[in-house]
């Protein structure tokens, strides 16, 4: 077997490895002045691999959540309302709704936060590997009355029934 860095490219590139592509050179190197093992050395390089995996679908879910901004609870105001049950909200971002089938609703005056949480909920959930969608309750009701003129009622409903979490 030729020591040919072009066919190791190949390879890796045909198995869809850009991290190893890109890493695996300069990890050997490390590795062999580090004296690691070949064990040691794989391991590293195929952990690289899959937490840069994991981060490219997160950002997948993100961009198709289609959020219209990108809002976490660290940023969110705490003093603004006073009135908010800050450990019930919190509480909600264990995700346990999403098992249970149920629904949440923000409820409140304008400028209070319900969709900064709404979207900070949503971002959450694509982190932790849920599909996510956020629309308008006006976008979903032109949408299906648009479909169903065009007798595509069904696909346009799977749109909003396929993710885990939809956000209105």
């Amino acid at each position: 077997m030729k020591n040919d860095p072009a066919i190791l490219d190949s390879h890796l590139q045909a198995l869809h490895l850009p991290f190893c592509k890109e890493h695996c050179r300069p990890a050997a190197a490390k590795a062999a002045k580090d004296s690691l093992t070949h064990l040691e050395y794989f391991t590293q390089l195929i952990e690289g691999e899959a937490t840069a995996r994991a981060d490219r679908a997160v950002h997948r879910r993100i961009k198709a959540a289609r959020f219209p901004v990108v809002k976490t609870l660290d940023s969110f105001r705490w003093d603004w309302p006073t009135k908010i049950n800050r450990l019930e909200v919190q509480d909600l971002f264990s995700l346990r709704f999403l098992q249970d089938h149920a629904n949440i609703i923000f409820l409140g005056l304008v400028g209070l936060g319900k969709t900064h949480l709404a979207t900070a909920l949503g971002h959450a959930a694509c982190q932790q590997g849920h599909s996510v969608l956020f629309t308008t309750a006006i976008d979903v009701i032109n949408s299906l009355h648009a479909a169903q003129l065009k007798g595509a009622l069904k696909a346009e409903l799977r749109r909003y029934t396929a993710p885990a979490l939809l956000i209105l």
